[in-house]
């Protein structure tokens, strides 16, 4: 009998997809679901217990919990339109925290430009399911496949934030710059449509789980590899401090911790003047090629990038 705990996330879930039925234009698979007719849907859980780092405020884990589910739409290139909210909350939290939590859930809906617009509470260890709606406004989604080989591998902005944060707590480092990445991410949902608008994007989807999981998820939906230069993941300088400071090697700092909330994505090369014009910021950080995995240059020497997280 395998135990649900010798199976990870990853696995688990594509493992409900060899038996469930899909349904709609978009259905698992991608960081959002696309109804048949046009509804942009996802939906995701923060939990206290593994979701709450030291010095988080309840008001910032509300923001966290929006923010994962915004960023899911911005990786398809989509606007919301709403959001809804079930809250399992112990008996024993002070009624403010749970005021907290809603209020951070309401700014971070603000943020992405609309509202809650319904969810539920019951009592429970500390769980906040949240659920995100959208619409393409007839802009084509982003999906994770769809990369080919000579395509540009890139990203929206600077990574390595939250792990260094993590990594300056456990080593008793300052870094409120680092901190305030992982308690506050932002959701990239100008970047996700101005890219989606643009038609030069091949394929794309968010950092949440970490780069080197996105840019292994991107190389199997699309069936290809991808070269990625070190020195060219973009990242603030309290990254490289840090990890000096405590030890922890750069590039796990980079690869191997989720948080992040830029946007991966691939892009024809010979099309990007159409992303300048738009005016999204974006980093290069690699190539397609079709080698069937992602491969890390690092200090003139070559090595696979894993799913491991720091």
């Amino acid at each position: 009998m395998t135990l649900l705990g010798e199976i990870d996330e990853r696995q688990l879930i594509e493992d409900f997809m060899s038996f469930i039925r899909p349904e709609g234009r978009v259905g698992p698979g991608d960081d959002a679901a696309i109804t048949m007719e046009g509804v942009v849907a996802t939906t995701d859980i923060v939990t206290f217990d593994r979701h709450f780092p030291a010095g988080m405020t309840y008001e910032q884990f509300g923001w966290h919990a929006a923010a994962v589910s915004f960023s899911d739409l911005a990786a398809m290139g989509a606007r919301p339109t709403g959001f809804l909210a079930a809250l399992a909350l112990p008996a024993d939290l002070e009624a403010q925290a749970a005021y907290d939590i809603m209020s951070g859930i309401d700014q971070c809906a603000e943020y992405c430009g609309t509202g809650i617009i319904g969810g539920d509470t019951k009592r429970g260890p500390g769980i906040v399911a949240g659920t995100a709606l959208g619409t393409m406004d007839d802009r084509k989604p982003m999906l994770r496949s769809g990369a080919v080989p000579g395509d540009v591998v890139a990203v929206t902005g600077p990574v390595g934030g939250p792990a260094a944060a993590l990594a300056a707590m456990d080593h008793s480092i300052e870094a409120d710059a680092a901190k305030e990445s992982l308690y506050t991410p932002i959701p990239r949902i100008d970047e996700g449509i101005a890219l989606s608008a643009s038609g030069a994007v091949s394929s794309c989807m968010d950092l949440s789980d970490g780069l080197g999981t996105a840019l292994n998820t991107l190389c199997k939906a699309s069936g290809v590899g991808m070269d990625i230069e070190i020195d060219f993941i973009p990242r603030e300088d309290y990254v490289d401090r840090i990890a000096e400071e405590s030890g922890v090697p750069v590039r796990d700092l980079l690869l191997g911790c989720g948080g992040e909330y830029e946007l991966l994505f691939t892009a024809d090369k010979g099309m990007l003047r159409k992303i300048y014009d738009a005016e999204v910021p974006f980093h290069i950080i690699g190539m397609v090629d079709d080698s069937g995995h992602p491969e890390l240059l690092a200090d003139g020497k070559r090595s696979r990038i894993g799913n491991g997280r720091y």
